[in-house]
């Protein structure tokens, strides 16, 4: 049997996607998506965390963030083309199956992942974002449409990008009502602003309309875990009490009090601790 390596980046589609592997390469690998706007640093104590109770952590900078990841359009940031990317990952560290968990726009594509590949996805812990069915759903049946209108101004062709480079203390104020700290939205700055994946991440949001509608039917046959926290003012409960019925396996809802959007950096302890048991969960079933 081939000894593990470790993967520090991967190739996929022309692009070149960096990643952070730490813990025991002989662990059960956890995979973790990062959402908008952050980079995989977002997980770096949920983790550590998981790396001190023995698993291996793969941790990409996904299409957009990763410098030399970076394609141009709208059409190129497809949710086939992020399962794709995550599918690339998984293979490249020969790592499947995994436990695959994500946060925000990392949360969606983690979904998709789990659908579309199940035989890829041992586990699966979302966090924040729903199901793209679910979601829809409670756009119309609860407040989330409200939530979600910043999400028009997104769509605008180069205009976010123009404002939030030149006004950078609106984004400050934003992410700061959402619960952000300082720390955290320095490193927004950092990584996002200065680091040069705004557009990137926004093309997320771009091409949200090119989700093919049997997406939103999809659903996921492995024991899954939706994390919602009543602190979160982009995601409604509604959104998050529907997620359950696009999961066939195993499910259990999560609602974590006082805790903000930024769950992995606010409550990582308490998240580790639920990745854990949702693995533990995929270990016990026949």
């Amino acid at each position: 049997m081939p000894t593990a390596s470790r993967v520090g980046s991967f190739d996929h589609d022309g692009l070149t996607f960096d990643v952070r592997d730490t813990g025991p390469l002989d662990g059960e690998p956890v995979v973790l998506l990062h959402g908008f706007p952050q980079t995989g640093t977002s997980w770096s104590e949920v983790a550590a965390l998981l790396n001190e109770r023995g698993f291996r952590t793969l941790v990409p900078d996904q299409r957009g963030y990763s410098r030399r990841a970076r394609p141009r359009g709208r059409f190129a940031y497809r949710s086939s083309r992020l399962v794709a990317d995550t599918a690339a990952l998984i293979a490249a560290a020969g790592a499947g199956p995994v436990h695959l968990a994500g946060h925000d726009w990392g949360a969606n594509a983690a979904w998709s992942t789990a659908a579309r590949h199940p035989e890829l996805v041992r586990s699966l812990t979302t966090v924040s974002v729903p199901h793209s069915g679910a979601f829809l759903r409670a756009m119309l049946t609860s407040d989330q449409l409200v939530r979600s209108s910043y999400m028009l101004f997104f769509q605008l062709p180069w205009l976010p990008e123009f404002v939030l480079r030149r006004r950078p203390r609106l984004l400050d104020r934003a992410l700061a009502a959402t619960g952000m700290t300082p720390a955290q939205i320095a490193d927004v700055h950092r990584e996002i602003l200065l680091g040069g994946a705004l557009t990137g991440g926004l093309n997320w949001y771009r091409a949200m309309l090119l989700l093919n509608p049997s997406s939103l039917r999809a659903r996921v046959t492995a024991p899954t875990t939706h994390v919602w926290s009543d602190g979160d003012q982009a995601l409604s409960r509604r959104s998050a009490e529907l997620a359950g019925e696009y999961v066939e396996g195993a499910y259990r809802l999560e609602i974590l009090s006082g805790v903000s959007h930024w769950v992995p950096e606010e409550a990582a302890a308490v998240l580790a601790g639920i990745i854990e048991r949702t693995a533990a969960l995929a270990a016990s079933q026949p």
